[in-house]
């Protein structure tokens, strides 16, 4: 199983409710919808626990992904994930995705 964490900032001028309605009515139906995604959710970033100042991301999403390899081999490419990164892309600057698995 790997963990992919996705970071990113909205771009300026991305109403955070437009995009927030967009995961719910897009992004989250067509990714949960794929059989290699065990697990799909975005977080809003609201702050720092420690430390002062603000974030360096507005969001974070967490995928879990048992068939890695698959996803990126076959999900990837495929028209659904095409367009949801399609549209994605025009919410977001500078996505970091980071694959992770537990120690």
């Amino acid at each position: 199983m790997a963990t992919v964490f996705l970071t990113y900032k909205l771009k300026p001028g991305t109403a955070p409710e437009d995009y927030e309605a967009w995961i719910r009515s897009v992004d989250y139906p067509g990714m949960r919808g794929l059989t290699r995604v065990s697990s799909f959710v975005t977080h809003r970033v609201t702050g720092l626990l420690m430390g002062e100042g603000t974030p360096s991301v507005d969001y974070i999403e967490v995928f879990d992904i048992p068939d890695l390899a698959g996803f990126v081999g076959e999900d990837m490419p495929g028209a659904v994930v095409q367009k949801i990164m399609g549209e994605f892309m025009g919410f977001v600057d500078n996505p970091e995705f980071i694959v992770a698995e537990p120690v």
